[in-house]
């Protein structure tokens, strides 16, 4: 599914948004806010009855409709679990325009045809308005760790059936390929980022063969600092989360190591806060701490490829003009080796 599309958001303007939500049965007041997103179009739209809604249009390809499905199937049980989540709305579609279709069985989901033939899937949820969490604190850290424990305990009721899983060969051994098949990788470091990325997956692959079975269960997938929204007053204070766009199956832990910082030494304290928080609701498996370092090489790799299947929608080189510059490379190169020395002293 993750073809690159040239200019696949070019027919979807201000008007093309409004319209589809017209259609949806979700009149605005006329005005739109775009929302920082490189993957989908995300608006914040104000409606005539005084309600703010926030729309997703998908990037057309990558995901098929029961992969969407999926997502907002897993919001809706967190939802209804009393989770701080905006699962998407029902949406009707206005017979007499024939501009939208939403399938009755799923009508969380709506088609928009353009006029000249083009089709946008969107999804619409309440706006959910927040700050940065203060993940400096102890006692955000614990909250947010309850709150994932109880996320989890719903991840694991049921299983994607569509959604990817994360492990070594669809975040690690498949995207390197992508990258080395498509001519990616600057000639002038290719080896040196082949030797490297060949080295750490080696680590990666040797952490999970040593973990054994990984206990896997649905997934936010995404959870870093910027997808989890703080509020300080009324029914909703505390964290909540959006964008379970990445939503996927793979081990818990996938869910917290992205949320801890970046220097080391506080790593272990702010490790500690998040599952003091988490045990209260859910047990954790202390082996899968052994996968942090093995799964940021994931995402680092991962997400080198990520770029390099939107390269061709023209957002992307303007946004990440240094994708193609041998020092990129170079850095890759130079991280993941870090990463093999940091995969290596964790086993000693």
């Amino acid at each position: 599914m993750n073809t690159p599309t040239q200019a696949p958001y070019a027919e979807l303007d201000p008007a093309t948004v409004l319209d589809a939500l017209q259609d949806a049965g979700l009149p605005s007041d006329g005005r739109l806010l775009q929302l920082n997103s490189y993957e989908n179009r995300v608006y914040q739209v104000p409606l005539d009855d005084g309600r703010v809604v926030v729309s997703k249009f998908y990037r057309p390809g990558r995901w098929s409709d029961a992969q969407i499905l999926e997502e907002h199937g897993f919001a809706a049980e967190l939802a209804a679990a009393e989770l701080p989540v905006a699962a998407p709305l029902a949406l009707q579609a206005d017979a007499a325009r024939g501009t939208v279709r939403v399938d009755p069985r799923a009508p969380t989901l709506a088609f928009f045809a353009t006029a000249t033939g083009s089709e946008f899937r969107f999804a619409v949820s309440e706006r959910w308005a927040g700050r940065a969490p203060e993940l400096e604190r102890p006692d955000t850290l614990a909250w947010i760790g309850r709150l994932l424990a109880r996320m989890h305990r719903v991840g694991a009721r049921s299983s994607f059936q569509h959604r990817r899983t994360l492990n070594a060969a669809t975040f690690g051994h498949a995207p390197r390929q992508r990258l080395l098949d498509g001519g990616f990788v600057h000639p002038e470091v290719e080896g040196a980022w082949v030797a490297a990325s060949a080295a750490a997956l080696a680590e990666v692959d040797a952490a999970f063969e040593r973990h054994g079975s990984v206990h896997s269960i649905r997934l936010h997938g995404d959870c870093h600092s910027g997808n989890v929204l703080w509020r300080d007053e009324g029914a909703g204070a505390g964290p909540h989360f959006v964008d379970l766009d990445d939503a996927c199956t793979g081990p818990a832990i996938q869910d917290l190591w992205m949320l801890l910082p970046g220097e080391r030494q506080a790593v272990e304290a702010a490790l500690h806060h998040l599952l003091d928080g988490y045990r209260d609701f859910m047990e954790f498996d202390d082996r899968e701490l052994l996968l942090i370092e093995p799964l940021r090489t994931l995402r680092m790799i991962h997400h080198s490829a990520w770029l390099a299947e939107r390269w061709g929608d023209p957002a992307f080189p303007i946004a990440f003009p240094w994708f193609e510059s041998p020092s990129y490379w170079q850095q890759q190169a130079t991280e993941l080796r870090e990463q093999v020395e940091r995969m290596q002293e964790v086993m000693r």
